[in-house]
């Protein structure tokens, strides 16, 4: 296997599982016409890139916000991964909570919903790591 260089392009997304405690439900988005993820992506987790120098939290809040209307509490980091669909894409899992605002779908989202978590892998067409979908089954 190659050894990455430093000058190779790397990419750190910030993934959001918004969890709403009362309903026992996360929020889901059916992405599409996204040139970046191709026809193979449709359903999934809120998310953004982060760039060098910017902070974590208000990145991951602000872009929650354009993307689905939705205030967040950031309850912190809960699981990462490179995906094997994209080598150069390292994801960080953030458990949230919507703490107001109303749902509104943002550009390349088609559709916004609240499922239990029994749902979600049945909706995903990239891969769903156990671990993380383990977490997801025990915040019920």
């Amino acid at each position: 296997m190659k050894e990455p260089k430093s000058t190779d392009p790397f990419h750190v997304l910030l993934i959001s599982i918004i969890f709403d405690p009362a309903k026992k439900k996360i929020l889901v988005m059916k992405k599409e016409g996204d040139p970046e993820l191709g026809s193979e992506f449709s359903w999934g987790f809120p998310g953004t890139e982060i760039h060098h120098g910017e902070d974590i939290d208000k990145i991951l809040k602000k872009r929650v916000k354009e993307k689905t209307g939705l205030d967040i509490k950031n309850l912190g980091a809960i699981f990462s991964k490179i995906y094997p669909e994209k080598k150069d894409y390292l994801a960080i899992y953030f458990l949230c909570e919507a703490v107001k605002g109303e749902l509104k779908a943002w550009e390349f989202y088609k559709e916004l919903k609240w499922v239990s978590p029994e749902e979600l892998e049945k909706l995903f067409t990239t891969s769903f790591h156990p671990r993380l979908k383990e977490y997801i089954m025990n915040l019920k």
